[in-house]
């Protein structure tokens, strides 16, 4: 088969290709910036962080689709939990699962679920250690995130501490998952094991509640926000009344209130990147890329706190390439990446509005 015949809309052309390919095909299918972040990492780890995404694209998968009902999903990610650790069943959860995915799933969310078993075959072919990582990861969140779909999301979280919880969820777990794929390639890294750990979390929450923020309109548009009404709260801003329309002082001061949140945590991510041994360019490349891009999406944002569509707050090519360019130049560096995190993100810290990095880290 040539690749003019291979198509991210057609798993049959996918089925017999190399893991790599394969797993290559599906990130860019299901995410541009993992697809440009994971190939920066060493060898050794590369194959298991694409496979760990992948796995954690079937639970969210899930979770999106907005034909399956509560139970359903949480049969789905009950299933998929034990899929993952024993790699059986995997053909069988596919075949369920495909029929009910909707059009508003993505195609190459379609695609996914029926190379499930792919997916988990690769899967097997890593280390015990890895395998573990990865399938604590998965099950944290196959378990968490249901919870979640059983509330009524229309008027925000009720706290705070609920938006931390839902965060780690989705993607505090998979940054311990990270820290601890690290520490297994690397005993240099492994020194700083616990720390990272404390660190990854925050790392994951950073990186999760600018996804949030950016995507308000767009899940709005669900009838889903993910925002904490304690903090609008605090404003005078009842998140049950917004609309797309709104244009209201009061929300915008709590949105600049999470934003300095954010950028808390993205300060842990840099400590955490920090942490990694400086010749270990492709990992701190991969954490920077991330991270950067996720200090200039905020930016975005506090710079158009009215923005009404998440198009408006999207980062340009030009700063992708940008940031890519810069971090490229200055990974090796503690001293100027501080200098540059610093100087790009220091308009994100709202005044009167201080966050504790250690407590930050420690959610």
């Amino acid at each position: 088969m040539n690749g003019s015949q291979i198509s991210i809309n057609n798993p049959k052309s996918l089925i017999n290709l190399a893991d790599d390919e394969l797993q290559a095909i599906l990130l860019e299918g299901v995410s541009r910036t993992f697809a440009l972040t994971i190939p920066q990492l060493p060898d050794a780890l590369h194959p298991a962080v694409a496979n760990a995404y992948l796995l954690c694209r079937i639970v969210d998968t899930i979770e999106d689709e907005v034909s399956l009902d509560v139970d359903q999903k949480k049969h789905f990610c009950t299933a998929f939990i034990d899929i993952v650790k024993t790699g059986k069943n995997a053909q069988a959860f596919a075949e369920d699962l495909a029929p009910l995915l909707s059009d508003q799933t993505i195609p190459a969310e379609h695609t996914l679920i029926h190379l499930t078993s792919r997916v988990i075959e690769i899967t097997h072919t890593f280390d015990k250690n890895q395998i573990d990582a990865l399938s604590g990861c998965v099950e944290t969140m196959a378990k968490g995130m249901p919870i979640f779909q059983a509330l009524d999301l229309h008027a925000g979280v009720k706290t705070m501490a609920d938006m931390d919880s839902y965060c780690y969820y989705v993607a505090g777990c998979v940054g311990e998952m990270l820290a601890k794929l690290f520490c297994h390639y690397s005993d240099e890294i492994k020194q700083h094991e616990k720390e990272l750990l404390e660190l990854s979390v925050s790392f994951g929450q950073g990186l999760q509640m600018t996804n949030i923020l950016k995507d308000i309109w767009d899940d709005a548009q669900r009838g889903v926000c993910w925002l904490p009404q304690d903090i609008f709260t605090e404003t005078g801003f009842e998140l049950k009344n917004l609309t797309p329309e709104t244009d209201d002082e009061n929300f915008r001061k709590g949105l600049e209130h999470l934003i300095s949140i954010a950028h808390g945590h993205l300060h842990n991510a840099m400590t955490y990147t920090q942490l990694l041994p400086a010749h270990e360019t492709g990992i701190r490349n991969f954490c920077l890329w991330a991270l950067g891009m996720s200090v200039l999406t905020l930016k975005n944002i506090k710079n158009d706190l009215n923005f009404n569509d998440s198009d408006q707050v999207k980062i340009t090519r030009k700063d992708v390439k940008k940031t890519i360019f810069v971090c490229k130049a200055t990974a090796r560096s503690n001293m100027l990446l501080s200098l540059i995190f610093n100087i790009t993100s220091g308009s994100l810290k709202t005044p009167g509005w201080t966050y504790d990095a250690e407590k930050i880290a420690k959610i």
